[in-house]
């Protein structure tokens, strides 16, 4: 489903599976962000063919995060010609205790060259500039990635609409999440795009969003 500009996204709504949402950047990006699990990626690539983008226009396979339901799909294009990419925590995290979540989703930890080009601050992605904020709280290694261009945020498990990530995993942090979250809640964004549950659009409904759980939802973290 096409958000904006070269901006599409894939939300995940069977209530009875788990799986996240993935997103597309198109244009001269051409990333694919969060796959999700590996057996749900055919199916992914099939509704993204239906937006005429085919899974040779991948060039980036961005991951907010290295949790299974994110990132284990990312397996999926280890020998295409694409850069698979993770920030630097989140391969230190999935090298010791966060690979052990694998284990208990009857998963293995996917043996995938992993590139920390998801670095802290602005990367030239094709003709576009990025920014990536580290946000850890959910994992140590969450990260968002920001498109000033079209005022987008690809926020992973840290924030969704009217609510936030766990923090019940290995490496989850409250107090952290809410230092994050209060960070990424300076940006200027009009599309908040997470990990799950539905998208929120619109400045005024982003910044609502943001209040909301600070207000609403902080205290319980």
């Amino acid at each position: 489903m096409k958000v904006a500009e070269n901006l599409y996204a894939y939300e995940w709504t069977d209530p009875y599976e788990n799986n996240c949402n993935s997103y597309y950047m198109g244009g001269t990006i051409r990333a694919l962000i969060d796959p999700g699990l590996t057996k749900h990626v055919p199916d992914l690539l099939e509704r993204m063919a239906r937006d005429g983008i085919a899974r040779e226009d991948v060039r980036y396979v961005m991951n907010t995060h290295s949790h299974p339901d994110h990132f284990e799909g990312s397996v999926f294009f280890k020998d295409d010609p694409v850069k698979i990419g993770l920030h630097e925590r989140g391969i230190e995290f999935l090298r010791g205790p966060g690979g052990s979540l694998y284990g208990l989703f009857g998963l293995q930890v996917p043996d995938i060259p992993i590139d920390p080009f998801l670095k802290e601050g602005t990367i030239a992605v094709g003709d576009e500039a990025l920014d990536i904020i580290h946000a850890p709280g959910h994992s140590p290694g969450s990260v968002g990635i920001y498109w000033p261009a079209r005022k987008a945020l690809i926020c992973g498990d840290v924030i969704f609409s009217r609510n936030v990530g766990r923090t019940d995993f290995p490496g989850g942090n409250g107090a952290t999440l809410k230092e994050s979250i209060t960070a990424l809640s300076q940006l200027d964004v009009a599309l908040l795009l997470p990990g799950h549950m539905e998208i929120v659009t619109g400045k005024e409904e982003v910044e609502h969003n943001f209040r909301f759980v600070a207000t609403e939802i902080f205290p319980y973290i």
